[in-house]
């Protein structure tokens, strides 16, 4: 187990954000759990209520960001990992038909959260020369543009980027910034996907499909971005940086990203 970190998860009350807080916690990380409503304690074992203080605000909004910073470094230290795991999936139709109102506020809170973020918690560790950033995408950001999910696919491409440029701004610094894809994962917002798709008919009936296959084989464990995330921040992935790196054993095979081979596990 690496030497205990401090650690702030955004989107961490449920989900995808939830798993990796409790993983983090589990290995012995102080963890700052962030999200727009209180973690959840019930459930939670004695050692991870010792590891893990919730904080409610919104990282969409960058004074909240700025304030949250203050509060973490003077009650806690310097943040030494950054999850940014706070996500929606946005519209779900045609450009033409969607709600703008709807549809930047999902680049927002996708891409654009992360950079208030990860702008003020980075100098923090510069100068602690240690960190790691982890971003959550999606393989939307990879697959050839499709129809009905533009406003998610285009955040996700967005913070692929940022990641990079952050990748390459931390370069030989004791830094990291990567990118995980967490697999299709039947998340809480999965009922409301699946009424979108049906209700589009012809328009959505690919999408529908997708929504189908993932529903009859379960989806993605989140317990496996979790397992990826320690991955990320042990030791034996000082050198991964600017990467898009899979889970294990996804349903959907890897796909090239940027620079690596099909199956690439850069920690292996």
């Amino acid at each position: 187990m690496s030497a205990q970190k401090l650690a702030l998860v955004t989107g961490a009350s449920r989900g995808i954000g939830r798993q990796i807080t409790l993983g983090l916690a589990d290995q012995g990380h102080q963890v700052i759990a962030v999200s727009r409503s209180a973690l959840d304690a019930s459930g939670l074992s004695a050692t991870q209520k010792t590891m893990i203080t919730s904080i409610t605000g919104d990282v969409s909004d960058n004074a909240f960001v700025e304030k949250l910073e203050k509060q973490v470094s003077k009650e806690h230290g310097a943040v030494q990992i950054l999850v940014n795991a706070a996500g929606v999936f946005g519209p779900i139709d045609l450009i033409q038909n969607t709600d703008p109102t709807e549809w930047v506020r999902t680049i927002i809170i996708d891409a654009i959260a992360p950079y208030y973020t990860a702008r003020s918690f980075l100098p923090g560790m510069l100068k602690g020369k240690w960190g790691r950033i982890i971003n959550l995408t999606s393989a939307a950001s990879l697959h050839p543009p499709g129809p009905l999910n533009s406003a998610y696919g285009t955040s996700k491409v967005a913070l692929n980027q940022l990641t990079r440029h952050l990748a390459a701004e931390v370069a030989g610094s004791g830094v990291t910034a990567n990118v995980i894809h967490p697999g299709d994962v039947r998340s809480d917002m999965w009922g409301d996907i699946k009424a979108k798709a049906e209700a589009l008919g012809a328009v959505g009936k690919d999408y529908k499909a997708w929504v189908d296959w993932v529903d009859q084989t379960g989806g993605d464990d989140p317990k496996k971005a979790m397992e990826l995330v320690l991955k990320l921040v042990s030791a034996e992935s000082d050198s991964v940086n600017g990467r898009f790196c899979w889970i294990d054993q996804p349903l959907q095979a890897p796909i090239p990203s940027w620079e690596d081979p099909v199956d690439a596990r850069p920690w292996s």
